[in-house]
Protein backbone atom coordinates (compact mmCIF):
# COMPACT_ATOMS: atom_id res chain seq x y z
CA UNK A 1 0.00 0.00 0.00
CA UNK A 2 3.10 2.33 0.71
CA UNK A 3 4.27 1.87 -2.61
CA UNK A 4 0.76 2.92 -3.93
CA UNK A 5 0.39 5.87 -1.66
CA UNK A 6 4.04 7.06 -2.79
CA UNK A 7 3.42 6.71 -6.50
CA UNK A 8 -0.07 8.53 -6.15
CA UNK A 9 2.18 11.84 -4.05
CA UNK A 10 4.74 11.88 -6.86
CA UNK A 11 2.18 11.68 -9.55
CA UNK A 12 0.58 14.56 -8.05
CA UNK A 13 3.84 16.49 -7.19
CA UNK A 14 4.97 15.92 -10.68
CA UNK A 15 2.07 17.34 -12.41
CA UNK A 16 1.69 19.89 -10.25
CA UNK A 17 5.57 20.99 -11.10
CA UNK A 18 4.51 21.07 -14.43
CA UNK A 19 1.73 23.90 -13.81
CA UNK A 20 3.94 25.92 -12.06
CA UNK A 21 6.68 25.90 -14.34
CA UNK A 22 3.71 26.40 -17.14
CA UNK A 23 2.97 29.70 -14.88
CA UNK A 24 6.50 30.62 -15.11
CA UNK A 25 6.90 30.13 -18.59
CA UNK A 26 3.68 32.00 -19.48
CA UNK A 27 4.78 35.12 -17.29
CA UNK A 28 8.20 35.33 -18.99
CA UNK A 29 6.42 35.18 -22.16
CA UNK A 30 7.31 31.33 -23.42
CA UNK A 31 5.28 28.16 -23.49
CA UNK A 32 5.58 25.27 -21.17
CA UNK A 33 7.54 23.53 -24.56
CA UNK A 34 10.58 25.93 -23.36
CA UNK A 35 10.78 23.50 -20.01
CA UNK A 36 12.32 20.33 -18.97
CA UNK A 37 11.89 18.45 -15.87
CA UNK A 38 14.19 15.60 -14.15
CA UNK A 39 12.26 14.18 -11.58
CA UNK A 40 15.23 12.18 -9.96
CA UNK A 41 16.42 13.38 -6.61
CA UNK A 42 16.73 16.50 -6.12
CA UNK A 43 14.00 17.40 -8.89
CA UNK A 44 15.28 20.12 -11.33
CA UNK A 45 14.01 22.20 -14.14
CA UNK A 46 15.69 23.83 -16.85
CA UNK A 47 13.68 26.82 -18.92
CA UNK A 48 15.07 28.15 -22.02
CA UNK A 49 15.15 31.80 -22.70
CA UNK A 50 14.88 32.90 -25.91
CA UNK A 51 17.34 35.79 -25.54
CA UNK A 52 20.85 36.53 -24.79
CA UNK A 53 23.13 38.29 -22.30
CA UNK A 54 25.95 41.22 -23.45
CA UNK A 55 28.33 40.02 -21.49
CA UNK A 56 27.68 36.63 -23.11
CA UNK A 57 26.58 37.24 -26.63
CA UNK A 58 27.36 33.41 -27.49
CA UNK A 59 25.51 31.49 -24.75
CA UNK A 60 22.51 30.82 -24.53
CA UNK A 61 20.65 31.73 -21.40
CA UNK A 62 18.67 29.62 -19.11
CA UNK A 63 16.23 29.47 -15.85
CA UNK A 64 17.31 26.77 -13.38
CA UNK A 65 15.02 25.23 -10.21
CA UNK A 66 15.37 22.70 -7.69
CA UNK A 67 13.96 21.75 -5.14
CA UNK A 68 17.09 22.18 -2.86
CA UNK A 69 18.63 25.89 -4.25
CA UNK A 70 15.47 27.12 -6.03
CA UNK A 71 15.91 29.40 -8.56
CA UNK A 72 19.01 30.58 -10.66
CA UNK A 73 19.70 32.22 -13.75
CA UNK A 74 22.47 30.10 -15.85
CA UNK A 75 24.22 30.61 -19.05
CA UNK A 76 25.36 27.56 -21.25
CA UNK A 77 29.07 26.57 -21.25
CA UNK A 78 31.46 24.98 -23.19
CA UNK A 79 29.85 21.79 -25.39
CA UNK A 80 29.45 19.49 -22.76
CA UNK A 81 30.03 21.07 -19.55
CA UNK A 82 27.42 21.96 -16.90
CA UNK A 83 25.99 25.38 -16.77
CA UNK A 84 27.34 28.50 -15.68
CA UNK A 85 25.03 29.78 -12.75
CA UNK A 86 25.79 33.49 -12.65
CA UNK A 87 23.21 34.61 -9.54
CA UNK A 88 20.74 32.84 -7.20
CA UNK A 89 17.09 34.39 -6.43
CA UNK A 90 17.90 33.28 -2.84
CA UNK A 91 14.84 33.83 -0.13
CA UNK A 92 12.97 31.64 1.76
CA UNK A 93 10.37 30.43 -0.72
CA UNK A 94 11.56 27.48 -2.97
CA UNK A 95 8.09 27.85 -5.35
CA UNK A 96 8.14 31.64 -5.76
CA UNK A 97 5.05 33.41 -7.54
CA UNK A 98 6.35 33.93 -10.95
CA UNK A 99 6.08 37.38 -11.15
CA UNK A 100 9.29 37.01 -8.73
CA UNK A 101 11.10 35.60 -11.33
CA UNK A 102 10.07 37.99 -13.51
CA UNK A 103 11.67 40.65 -11.92
CA UNK A 104 14.67 38.29 -11.07
CA UNK A 105 15.23 37.91 -14.92
CA UNK A 106 14.56 41.09 -15.85
CA UNK A 107 17.32 42.47 -13.46
CA UNK A 108 19.66 39.74 -14.96
CA UNK A 109 18.54 41.44 -18.58
CA UNK A 110 19.37 44.37 -17.13
CA UNK A 111 23.09 44.34 -15.66
CA UNK A 112 21.38 44.81 -12.38
CA UNK A 113 22.50 41.75 -10.74
CA UNK A 114 25.82 41.26 -9.14
CA UNK A 115 27.58 37.28 -9.84
CA UNK A 116 27.11 35.43 -6.79
CA UNK A 117 29.95 35.08 -4.73
CA UNK A 118 31.00 31.34 -3.22
CA UNK A 119 28.70 29.26 -1.93
CA UNK A 120 24.77 27.92 -2.88
CA UNK A 121 22.26 29.01 -0.78
CA UNK A 122 20.29 26.02 0.77
CA UNK A 123 16.39 26.55 0.86
CA UNK A 124 15.41 22.92 2.01
CA UNK A 125 16.09 19.45 1.68
CA UNK A 126 15.91 17.01 -1.51
CA UNK A 127 12.53 14.44 -1.06
CA UNK A 128 9.68 15.09 0.95
CA UNK A 129 7.50 16.25 -2.10
CA UNK A 130 4.85 16.05 -0.32
CA UNK A 131 5.96 19.08 1.72
CA UNK A 132 5.72 21.42 -1.49
CA UNK A 133 2.97 19.70 -3.02
CA UNK A 134 0.70 21.91 -1.27
CA UNK A 135 2.64 25.00 -2.46
CA UNK A 136 2.33 23.69 -6.44
CA UNK A 137 -1.34 24.84 -8.16
CA UNK A 138 -3.15 21.90 -9.06
CA UNK A 139 -2.05 20.41 -12.34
Amino acid sequence: MSVLIDTDLEFWFQRGLRAYLGEVAGALGFGLESCTVDVDVPVSAYVAVDWRLRRFPDRDVALLWDEVHGWAAAVEAACGEEMIVLAYLGGADILPPSRAIVRFLAALRAGDLEPDGPGTPVLRRAGSHQELLPLLPAG
